[in-house]
């Protein structure tokens, strides 16, 4: 486990000769633990952050499942609330665990990360007293309905702060719920580099085989994987023997195989399912594309900057600021005509990857690292706790009746 550097005292413990540094307790919650980036960041986070200056727990909306179950952290009390619907009798029992748990361990901050988690965590959090409210919000909202555009409004004046991860969803957080800028905290994403350590030293195209192409998303239309197999198509002449390997899975892959199927790719486009050795796959591969018609900040493309390999991404989210086009990587449009140029190229000038491939890994061994992520979140902490640059929340004889109806409202599914 990596231990990130220790913050100064965020809490202060008085009362003898010398202040004592005191860490904060901080109640994480997110609907259920997973491989995706998201739940990898936050598990990443709870087992790295130095606990002098930090004391995580976590909680889990639901979270009965086996891959959430084993995913666990075991540095950290762990609630599993089970809770499947908001609007059932199991929401309710859970609502007054939940408080328990926040009061029992002095909580000092909640995190909340996802819709249901955000939906019933921050009004019962502001009942239970916790006066500092953080909110999660990685993606950038392609997917929100008005409705839920509409119910985050409706929190948004209970949240101190809505953490994002890159300038692209700092945006999509001002133009789509009309949060202010100085209520926004940019706290970037950040990848264990030794995890990578041994992939790194096989360079791309170290081998006399026909170029590997790897993508590693879930088979999702925003991921574009479709426009990955038309370009894959397009690079048949001049690449014949090229395979491209997409490691993930989804609700779009019986959509994906049948296309595979009508542009004869059966022999070139596999699509491999979940996979769980990502170092392993990532040192099979020479390029590593990232299609997306959307991101936030890619965790997977930071595993392949940090698995030092030859990258082309598309011009969304945060991707042109990871990877600086012609000197870490191409950067394209999300067109299948665009990225086939991006493969071609780099497959055209395999010394010209691996030089993008070792700059690619400078650059987040810098400032990518989940140390220097852990850094970040420790600082922001500090600051939220003394009040610095952190946002008040309105605070009126009304609020806890209105926290109250909202949290009841939540529970009776009448939000649903």
């Amino acid at each position: 486990m990596s231990v990130c550097s220790p913050g100064r005292g965020i809490k202060t413990l008085r009362g003898s000769r010398q202040s004592v540094p005191q860490p904060v307790t901080i109640c994480y919650i997110i609907d259920r633990l997973d491989h995706a980036g998201t739940e990898s960041q936050l598990l990443a986070l709870i087992q790295s952050i130095d606990q002098r200056s930090v004391r995580p727990l976590l909680v889990v909306l639901d979270g009965s499942d086996v891959v959430s179950r084993d995913l666990e952290p075991q540095n950290c009390p762990v609630l599993r609330l089970g809770v499947r619907k908001l609007g059932s009798v199991a929401a309710l029992r859970a609502a007054r665990q939940f408080i328990q748990f926040l009061r029992s361990h002095k909580v000092d901050l909640l995190q909340a990360y996802f819709l249901d988690s955000a939906y019933f965590s921050i009004p019962l959090a502001r009942l239970a007293g916790i006066k500092r409210v953080v909110r999660v919000r990685n993606n950038l909202g392609y997917w929100l309905t008005p409705k839920h555009r509409y119910l985050n409004r409706i929190l948004s004046p209970w949240v101190n702060v809505t953490i994002t991860n890159s300038q692209a969803g700092k945006e999509a957080l001002q133009v789509g719920e009309n949060i202010p800028e100085h209520r926004i905290q940019i706290l970037e994403n950040g990848v264990d580099l030794e995890r990578f350590s041994a992939v790194q030293r096989t360079p791309p195209f170290a081998h006399d085989g026909p170029p590997r192409i790897g993508c590693v998303a879930n088979l999702r239309p925003v991921k574009n994987i479709d426009g990955l197999i038309h370009a894959t198509l397009s690079l048949r002449n001049q690449f014949p023997a090229l395979t491209v390997h997409v490691a993930g899975d989804g609700p779009q892959r019986s959509e994906l195989e049948q296309l595979i199927v009508r542009s004869g790719l059966q022999s070139t486009v596999r699509l491999l399912g979940r996979v769980t050795n990502i170092p392993e796959f990532l040192q099979s591969v020479d390029i590593v594309v990232l299609p997306s018609h959307s991101e936030g900040m890619s965790n997977a493309l930071l595993e392949a900057m940090a698995a030092a390999r030859a990258i082309v991404a598309t011009n969304v989210g945060a991707n042109p600021r990871l990877i600086r086009n012609g000197i870490d990587g191409r950067i394209v449009t999300p067109e299948p005509e665009s990225i086939a140029r991006g493969i071609a190229e780099l497959c055209a000038h395999p010394d010209e990857a691996r030089r993008y491939a070792l700059s690619a890994r400078q650059r987040v061994q810098t400032e990518y690292s989940r140390e220097a992520m852990c850094r970040r979140f420790v600082e922001f902490y500090r600051r939220i706790m003394s009040n610095t640059g952190s946002h008040a929340v309105t605070e009126n004889p009304e609020f806890e009746q209105l926290a109250l109806t909202s949290a009841s409202c939540l529970m009776t599914g009448s939000i649903q």
